[in-house]
């Protein structure tokens, strides 16, 4: 009988810990990513760049790169002056915006990426996709996974909480765009990726049963390892249908009608995840995944992120034109105002205002 394998593209690197970002040059060193230590790199004008002083005894023959911003012509930029540098690696240390603006310019440039987040804000830190805006909104584009992913827990307990909270939302928001996935299996035939799956429903539940807070290490350690395992899985499918669903539709929405507005992605996520588990008749698990939000200072209401109910019906409604040919309980249900409306009011019930 023959043995079938399948190779499922990685980190290198994983080092999860309180202190990892001080042994950040050796532990590139050890794993071959960058022997001689010539590497470019990009930093944020905030976090990233208050850490410089700690991380640059550690790569003493690094050059440093300040991004601007996120946007694709941040990104261009930075390729452009990293190319001809003959480096071993980029490193992208900062916030969401700068890793997703390294990646990019690290594939541009034909560059392996170490992803060192100064926060835990979303799934990116690890996913196959460079989030940017540029002159019509915002665009996803594909890129390779990083080479290593560093996350110091000593940092990330430092980060705005809110940052910190929003990668609950997306975390949590897995285990709603797993059974849109599901859905979409039973109704349309889509093949799932049991493995993609397992690994984002995994990482889903394991944030969403865990006791601990923002301000536990046990409770950081599950939910950075979460966010890697979520991008994981995305490479492991090959496109972000383990981690995005109606959640994910319902948050792209408010970012395309409400631009100068929207709130952060997980925080959209999570609010989009609980609502679609009610829409889909899950309404226990809808009334505890909700539950969990607040607990970590979330938001279970549009109210709670500067939306009036109106607004968030327009953004339910509108939801499914944000990714065409994707199937969750959205296009499913094919809801119109006034059903909203009327379900809204049974949620807002349910998890109770």
């Amino acid at each position: 009988m023959p043995v079938l394998t399948r190779l499922i593209p990685s980190p290198v690197v994983v080092d999860i810990r309180a202190g990892a970002l001080d042994d950040l040059g050796g532990v590139l060193a050890d794993e071959r990513i960058s022997h001689s230590g010539k590497l470019a790199v990009a930093v944020s004008g905030g976090s990233g760049a208050r850490l410089r002083d700690r991380v640059a005894p550690s790569l003493p023959g690094a050059d440093w790169y300040e991004v601007g911003g996120g946007t694709l012509d941040d990104a261009i930029k930075l390729a452009g002056a990293m190319k001809g540098g003959h480096y071993d690696a980029v490193v992208g240390l900062g916030g969401g915006k700068i890793i997703d603006c390294a990646k990019f310019a690290a594939a541009r440039v034909g560059l392996p990426l170490v992803a060192v987040p100064t926060n835990l804000a979303h799934d990116g830190l690890c996913s196959p996709v460079a989030t940017l805006d540029n002159d019509a909104g915002r665009g996803s584009y594909g890129v390779p996974n990083p080479i290593a992913v560093v996350i110091d827990l000593d940092v990330i307990r430092a980060a705005p909480a809110r940052f910190v909270r929003a990668g609950i939302g997306d975390a949590v928001s897995n285990v709603s765009a797993i059974a849109d996935w599901e859905l979409a299996n039973r109704v349309k035939g889509e093949r799932i990726d049991g493995l993609a799956a397992a690994m984002a429903r995994q990482a889903g539940e394991a944030v969403l049963r865990h006791p601990g807070g923002i301000g536990d290490n046990e409770f950081l350690q599950v939910l950075a390892e979460a966010l890697v395992l979520s991008g994981i899985a995305m490479s492991v499918s090959g496109d972000s249908r383990p981690s995005s669903g109606a959640c994910h539709e319902i948050n792209h929405a408010f970012d395309l009608l409400f631009p100068e507005r929207a709130a952060a992605h997980g925080e959209q996520c999570g609010l989009g995840a609980a609502f679609a588990m009610y829409l889909r008749g899950a309404h226990e698990e809808s009334v505890h995944m909700a539950a969990v939000l607040r607990r970590h200072g979330l938001p279970v209401l549009p109210e709670e992120i500067g939306f009036t109910p109106e607004e968030f019906f327009q953004a339910v409604e509108y939801a499914p034109q944000t990714r065409p040919g994707r199937y969750t309980i959205l296009e499913h249900l094919d809801l119109k105002t006034d059903q909203i409306k009327d379900l809204y009011a049974d949620y807002v019930k349910a998890i109770g205002s």
